[in-house]
């Protein structure tokens, strides 16, 4: 049974999600502070990670941002907050959905039950000891860990989706689309934007100058190529 923590300060929308979740064989556990939702995030064992933005205590951004560093498991955020710039950051630092209330708690089930599947498929490839060297990179796409100059540094599973992807796809150009359609889905509320997002956290980890990247080149109008 996938276990799922939600994160929510509003009891009565957590019990409905809970309930729902719970119906569709979920284990939950809630916890409405964000403090507790921290420290039960990074001390626990979750499938799946849903969390508000507007919380006491602590915020979903902050608690985004520490989960990402010691976990790749999926995180939906879920907030009243309609705002694009918010939907950007919240992406940005490693959300793999962005829900805004109201929504059908129905809705809420179909999005988890996608991003499980996607994040099964993806753990589930068995491109076992497969090593791919490029630029200074060491990428093992089994342990799904990758180390620059002989040091590990952290991805996300997104940022290390579109890694792979690049790299397996070299002097291609790719548009926002194609990027989005084969990492997001169609499923998801991210929208072509977020790309953008996500090249720029690339280029910051693998690029000597991030403001004049080498390896991951913009070509305008047209979207993106990874040299080699």
């Amino acid at each position: 049974m996938k276990r799922i923590l939600l994160i929510e300060d509003e009891v009565s929308i957590a019990e409905l999600q809970r309930d729902y979740l719970e119906i569709n064989d979920f284990q939950v556990t809630m916890q409405h502070h964000g403090e507790d939702g921290l420290q039960e995030a990074l001390q626990g064992s979750y499938d799946l990670i849903i969390l508000d933005i507007m919380l006491p205590g602590m915020n979903g951004f902050d608690i985004c941002k520490q989960i990402r560093a010691v976990h790749n498991i999926p995180i939906l955020f879920v907030s009243a907050k309609k705002e694009d710039i918010d939907k950007i950051r919240g992406l940005g630092l490693g959300a793999d959905d962005y829900i805004t209330k109201p929504f059908s708690p129905s809705e809420l089930v179909a999005r988890v039950k996608a991003h499980l599947a996607r994040y099964d498929r993806l753990a589930g490839k068995q491109d076992t000891g497969h090593i791919m060297a490029i630029h200074g990179m060491t990428i093992d796409t089994s342990a799904r860990k990758v180390h620059i100059n002989g040091e590990e540094v952290a991805f996300t599973t997104k940022e290390f989706d579109l890694l792979v992807f690049f790299v397996k796809h070299p002097n291609q150009v790719l548009s926002k689309e194609q990027l989005y359609e084969r990492n997001w889905g169609y499923e998801s509320a991210a929208d072509v934007s977020t790309v953008t997002v996500h090249i720029r956290k690339l280029r910051e980890k693998i690029e000597r100058d991030p403001a004049q990247p080498k390896y991951l080149e913009t070509v305008w109008g047209a979207g993106y190529r990874f040299n080699v």
